[in-house]
């Protein structure tokens, strides 16, 4: 499964829209996302699972890379 996650590039940053950056990581579980980044110093605001059309529409985005972690 693929997810998208939501963050800020330092832990202890406040959430603000314009600072918000995304990454695609291939995992089997929200959990194992969350495991995978735990060291880096992130501030992890939300972790979406990407399926069906709303997969297919970011795999056509040019930002769309996946983490290997």
């Amino acid at each position: 499964m693929i997810y998208k996650v939501y963050y800020q590039e330092k832990a202890n940053d406040i959430p603000v829209r314009e600072n918000t950056k995304s990454l695609y990581l291939e995992a089997t579980s929200e959990r194992e996302v969350r495991q995978k980044l735990q060291d880096r110093d992130y501030n992890i605001e939300f972790i979406q699972l990407l399926e069906g059309n709303y997969l297919d529409y970011e795999q056509a985005s040019p930002n769309f890379v996946l983490e290997e972690i």
